[in-house]
């Protein structure tokens, strides 16, 4: 009988980054799945509603799985939400196409104790208030971020 498959043990620290980040408790082998990115389920017309809100609180969680839909892991979210920005992350993001799930995987061999890091692209929109959109790899990703550039 097969079982649930076991994800690596990752934990939830402070990160010099921007707040928190998202740490390895034991070596991360390469293409390894390490958590789904977890989050309500909605339309991009309702998460612009509540990116322009959760601007104002400083942080954004939205992820966008497609042209329709976007993953709030304000809502239902895990430690993924947490994972930071690098240049050279050591992870990416798979998308599966009929769940819509959001998976982060080891780009490299993650050694214990390092940060799990994924590469957000950032372009400014000038508006009432200023936002930052940031775009990772196939998918998107729209959370307030540092203004470095790689």
């Amino acid at each position: 009988m097969l079982g649930e498959p076991e994800f690596p043990r990752i934990v939830r620290r402070r990160s010099r980054v921007h707040g928190w980040g998202v740490f390895a408790l034991e070596p991360i082998t390469k293409n390894t799945r390490i958590i789904d990115y977890a989050g309500e389920l909605i339309d991009h017309k309702q998460s612009l509603k509540r990116e322009t809100r959760y601007l104002k609180q400083g942080c954004i969680w939205c992820f966008t799985v497609n042209r329709r839909w976007v993953r709030d892991a304000n809502v239902g979210g895990n430690l993924a939400r947490f994972i930071n920005h690098a240049c050279k992350p050591n992870c990416y993001s798979h998308i599966v196409g009929k769940t819509k799930t959001i998976w982060i995987r080891a780009a490299r061999n993650i050694e214990r104790g390092r940060r799990a890091d994924l590469q957000l692209l950032h372009r400014r929109r000038e508006a009432d208030s200023v936002s930052m959109q940031a775009w990772l790899q196939d998918a998107s990703v729209i959370r307030w971020r540092t203004r470095r550039r790689c």
